[in-house]
């Protein structure tokens, strides 16, 4: 009777063991904006198998690019309710809540590619993420980025004056929508998969994109004019919801945290990389290239730092880093 107790107890036991162990597997949800072909959703594809990898089979993480779960607004209150697990998300509606992280989007913040990736990798702009569970409800692991921002354009742009009453696409945040402000243009925020039609249409007359988007959707059929001004950088962050990192365990956070930053760091080599030949590709395409510096926008750069200046105590540090990259 004892032996059969005994048995009974460790076959309960064993049965609690398998349903704990069950019960911490998780099939994860990924959001993003970007379409399948793009860098962010590569690697966010990349960090699945990786996470899958290194948890045994354990976790899995089902990949959603494109908007297929909403814009970035809608996918930030999703984590914020715990009905999204992550997402990689810009910057921008983060900034749009925790108006610090607005001071990443400095006019000429960073001259080039790499500095503006070193800047993403100090602590400079990784204590900035240190914020984000108390003020917008949600883990920030690491940044990636979308490269450094240019113009293409319907007509060219040969002064600054040229950009005034310019219907100008960008990403919803105020940052960006301050800066063009300044620069006499009218804002026009559009979701990245309705851009093409958009320039194709008259819809608007100039977008603020990147090289790759830029070449990846062939933005460059329905605007013959590139500026390159690398006027800001672009950053993105891979976020955990805090709703859902509650439930996780020390060793599962560690797994999750270092595999999300190991390719939100990959999206920042692989722009690294790539930047100069992406810009090598634009330039043999059937357009008008147009290269400007920091003076071409010096009144909007000095309107921008009035009102960001204040709002965005960071700057001071974030320019002090810069600066001592750029040594």
């Amino acid at each position: 009777m004892n032996k059969l107790k005994t048995l009974m107890t460790a076959a309960v036991a064993a049965s609690l063991s398998v349903t704990a162990f069950t019960a911490q597997a998780r099939d994860f949800r990924l959001g993003l904006i970007t379409p399948q072909p793009h860098i962010w959703t590569q690697e966010a594809e990349g960090f699945a198998e990786t996470l899958a990898e290194r948890s045994g089979g354990e976790h899995s993480v089902s990949i959603f690019p494109a908007q297929q779960l909403g814009n970035e607004a809608q996918m930030v209150q999703q984590l914020q309710a715990g009905s999204l697990d992550m997402a990689f998300l810009t910057l921008a509606e983060i900034s749009n809540r925790i108006p610090d992280f607005g001071a990443l989007y400095a006019p000429f913040l960073v001259e080039d590619i790499d500095q503006a990736a070193a800047l993403l990798r100090s602590e400079a702009a990784t204590d900035l993420l240190e914020a984000m569970p108390a003020q917008a409800g949600l883990v920030g692991v690491g940044y990636g980025m979308a490269g450094m921002r240019q113009i293409l354009s319907r007509a060219p742009i040969e002064t600054a004056e040229d950009l005034s009453g310019l219907k100008v696409r960008i990403t919803p945040f105020d940052p960006i929508r301050d800066f063009y402000v300044a620069t006499g243009a009218a804002p026009t925020p559009l979701p990245l998969p309705a851009v093409y039609d958009a320039l194709a249409n008259g819809q608007v007359d100039a977008i603020d994109m990147d090289y790759d988007s830029i070449r990846l959707i062939k933005f460059y059929e329905q605007a013959d004019n590139l500026v390159i001004a690398n006027h800001m950088m672009f950053p993105m962050v891979a976020v955990v919801s805090g709703r859902v990192w509650a439930q996780l365990d020390g060793e599962d956070r560690e797994l999750i945290r270092s595999a999300m930053a190991e390719h939100a760091d990959n999206v920042m080599t692989h722009f690294q990389e790539h930047h100069e030949a992406w810009g090598a590709e634009l330039r043999q395409q059937d357009i008008t290239v147009t290269e400007i510096g920091p003076d071409f926008f010096a009144d909007a750069i000095a309107d921008w730092e009035a009102i960001w200046a204040p709002k965005a105590p960071s700057l001071t540090r974030l320019r002090e880093t810069a600066a001592e990259l750029a040594d």
